[in-house]
């Protein structure tokens, strides 16, 4: 089973650009060198969950080993999931660090013994991690919960639920190159845990908590993707811009419970786009599937007008 990197703070010295692309940083607090590109991605097999139908979900997360660098893998033989796939629902555009609680695979009833294979190569380095119904990876809220928060639940948040959130409108959309795309998320929770700011510096795996929404690209080639408002970080980054950076506090939420937003894509294509909804113990997302064609091409205005 891939594990998850232990979340250190960076100090980044001051570097000239090339440099930073390639060289490696040595936080302050751990003797590991971490890297902001050019590195292979691990999968995580997270644990299982069993469904009222006697079926079970794999839960599948990863660690992205550039603390910078975002990955584009599309499905085939360097993402795949066996058996069943390539395609399981996986993510293709890989955010930096560890992201937990990525997808679900549904497996039968009868799963038994089998495995689970999920396949990545980046960097020309390949990973696989292998997903079981063993008895010691099984999930429930109370470990999802101090899966996402480093801590256990007690008081009010040993009944935390999830947030709750839905897309407006269909989950399927075209657009062409450049034309923005406008999207919708409505969300809710439960108020728990109450939301409280990042502390003001690291604290083991513990991020801001208290609702909080973002949209990010899960599928398709993230450069070409644009948000507008920008969406905040949704996967640890501790010196800017994400629940974990210390200081970070959750935005304020609206009065309507919308979170909409604009997408302009740079480049044809099929995309993923999900939003999260997150409250720092347990989250609920929603994607939309959008297919991007090119732009017409333009009229030559130049010719002479006769």
């Amino acid at each position: 089973m891939a594990s998850g990197a232990r979340r250190s703070r960076v100090w980044i010295p001051t570097l000239s650009c090339a440099v930073l692309l390639t060289l490696a940083v040595v936080p302050r607090s751990s003797g590991q060198i971490q890297y902001q590109s050019g590195q292979n991605i691990a999968p995580a097999f997270e644990g299982w969950e069993e469904n009222s139908d006697g079926s079970f979900n794999l839960l599948f997360g990863y660690l992205n080993r550039n603390f910078q660098e975002k990955l584009y893998i599309p499905i085939g033989p360097d993402n795949t999931v066996d058996p069943g796939g390539p395609d399981q629902g996986q993510p293709t555009y890989f955010l930096p660090r560890r992201n937990r609680h990525v997808f679900r695979v549904r497996v039968p009833k009868d799963f038994g013994n089998k495995e689970m294979v999920w396949t990545i190569t980046a960097h020309g380095k390949t990973e696989r991690v292998y997903g079981t119904l063993n008895p010691d990876y099984v999930l429930d809220a109370h470990v999802l919960y101090r899966n996402n928060t480093g801590i256990d639940p007690v008081g009010a948040t040993e009944t935390n639920k999830p947030p709750v959130v839905a897309v407006e409108g269909a989950t399927r959309r075209s657009v062409k190159v450049g034309e923005p795309l406008n999207l919708t998320a409505t969300a809710s929770d439960d108020g728990v845990p109450a939301p409280t700011p990042m502390p003001s510096r690291e604290i083991g795996f513990r991020s801001a908590l208290g609702l909080r929404v973002a949209w990010f690209v899960y599928r398709g080639a993230g450069d070409a993707v644009t948000f507008e408002p920008e969406q905040f970080k949704t996967y640890p980054d501790f010196l800017r811009g994400s629940p974990w950076t210390p200081g970070w506090t959750p935005p304020p939420l609206p009065p309507d419970g919308k979170f909409p937003v604009r997408v302009t894509f740079k480049a044809p294509g099929t995309f993923v786009l999900r939003v999260q909804a997150h409250d720092g113990g347990a989250d609920a997302t929603q994607d939309v599937t959008v297919t991007v064609s090119a732009a017409p091409a333009k009229s030559d205005s130049s010719a002479a007008v006769r």
